[in-house]
Formats: C-alpha cells, structure tokens, sequence
C-alpha cells in the first residue's frame, strides 16, 4: 500500500493539528495503521497505532491524552488530531502500513509500507 501524509506545519505550544494519512488500495481495511515520529538527532519513535480488526487506538504514554488516531475505511484514511502541543512534539510524522495479527503495535519493524512524513514544529 502507498501513503501520503499530509497535514504538518508550525504552530505554537498549546496549539493543535490534525494529520492525514492517505491509502491507495482496495486492502486498506485489513492493514494495522501506525504513526511514528523522528526528531531531529534521534531515532524513530511510535506514537500511535489502531488495528484492523480491534479498533481500540494504542498510544505511547508521551502523547495519551493528548493525541487521538482513528480511522475511515471508507476514505482510506487514517488521523492524528494532536491537542496541546509541546515542543518536545517537534519531529517528522510518519504513517505507517503492516499486515498480520494486531499487536506489537509500537515495533518499527512491524511496519512495511511507509509514507514521506511530514514536519510538525511547535514553537515554544
């Protein structure tokens, strides 16, 4: 499957943003859908993942609370609506594509389709 993520940009700390992951495909409703972020100087880190068949987001405990992921077959499409930004958000977002039973959520190598990513700056 291919993705193209979209939806970055610079905001101010306290601020929101909503990314968009978009599919090509007629298969995207049994893919699990992550989303990971890299900073600058580090290495790539989960952020959020949703299943193909438990539909029940998972998160990484820096973003619960904060992030909410979801999904629309219909549009195969997933979203990142990300509320009260800090600038430790700061990274590019990634989305991600895997196949297989829904676990193992936050394991880069669980993925293996990958879209362009997209900068998200939040300014201090």
């Amino acid at each position: 499957v291919q993705l193209q993520a979209s939806g970055g940009g610079l905001v101010q700390a306290g601020g929101s943003l909503r990314l968009s992951c978009a599919a090509s495909g007629r298969t995207f409703s049994s893919y699990t859908m992550g989303w990971f972020r890299q900073a600058p100087g580090k290495e790539r880190e989960f952020v959020a993942a949703i299943g193909w068949t438990v539909f029940i987001p998972y998160y990484a405990d820096s973003v619960k609370g904060r992030f909410t992921m979801s999904r629309d077959n219909a549009k195969s499409t997933v979203y990142l609506q990300m509320n009260s930004l800090k600038p430790e958000d700061t990274a590019v977002y990634y989305c991600a594509a895997g196949r297989g039973v829904d676990s193992d959520y936050g394991r880069v190598g669980r993925y293996a389709d990958w879209g362009q990513g997209t900068l998200v700056t939040v300014s201090s």
